[in-house]
């Protein structure tokens, strides 16, 4: 899982143009919102296409995308469960 975990981080790091965060120092259970990476709303919404594009895991419901992004160790579970093979 900590593969999944790095890309992850890494991507949404780049994806996100978040160039001031170390990739070393975003914990996987810090919360994506709120704190961590300090994401928003509008990143939310990045967040469910990267999501879709590059793994085929569809976010349905804003419930589930809370579950999913509550930290990177949720969203790479989420990956997991969800990507398209």
């Amino acid at each position: 899982m900590q593969p999944l975990v790095d890309e992850l981080k890494h991507l949404i790091i780049r994806h996100l143009n978040l160039e001031d965060v170390d990739p070393q120092s975003v914990s996987p259970d810090e919360p994506l919102f709120g704190g961590g990476l300090g994401l928003d709303s509008v990143d939310a919404l990045e967040l469910v296409m990267l999501m879709e594009t590059n793994y085929g895991a569809k976010i349905e419901s804003s419930d589930s995308g809370r579950k999913a992004f509550a930290s990177l160790k949720t969203l790479a579970d989420f990956v997991q469960a969800h990507r398209k093979k």
